[in-house]
């Protein structure tokens, strides 16, 4: 008796995976994304934060190394203008698309970035992240090493807005 039990368990669950296959393959078919509601993956916020991170990511390449830590501001000042022409692409880019994008710095995001991303205590490897408009920066020996910046994206498409923050770091 219990023989028979055993197999009709298993019998139960093979049937129930078959039904799990057909399921399993209209739930790939439909390409969702989790959380896909959420403003940082609207259209228009992802290429946007690709494109950032890129042209953070090559700006922050000219100053490494560049910068003494009492320099920390002209560092935040290179990479600001840096990006300057890259900011303007990714909005005109936007503008092409048939939506508008604003693209601007938020140091309260970024200071906020940084006390969480920032090693402290004893024992640490670096010194303390400080933010200078929007752009975390740290110390490194007597170095200036810029570490991520915040901004905050305003997106107007014909049916939607949407407003996003995203922190960019160096790769």
């Amino acid at each position: 008796m219990t023989r028979d039990r055993g197999q009709v368990v298993l019998l139960a669950a093979v049937v129930v995976a078959v039904a799990l296959v057909p399921m399993a393959l209209a739930y790939a078919q439909l390409g969702y994304e989790g959380g896909s509601d959420d403003a940082a993956s609207a259209p228009g916020v992802d290429d946007a934060r690709r494109a950032l991170s890129a042209s953070f990511t090559g700006a922050v390449v000219e100053t490494d190394g560049e910068y003494d830590w009492d320099e920390r501001a002209a560092a935040v000042a290179a990479v600001r203008a840096d990006l300057t022409d890259d900011v303007a692409r990714v909005e005109d880019a936007a503008a092409a698309g048939d939506q508008s994008l604003v693209v601007s710095y938020n140091g309260s995001e970024a200071t906020g970035w940084a006390a969480r991303n920032c090693p402290g205590g004893r024992g640490r490897a670096f010194g303390d992240c400080t933010v200078r408009d929007g752009v975390v920066v740290q110390r490194r020996g007597n170095e200036t090493a810029v570490v991520a910046a915040a901004f905050d994206l305003a997106v107007v498409a014909p049916d939607e807005r949407t407003n996003a923050t995203v922190v960019v770091r160096a790769v």
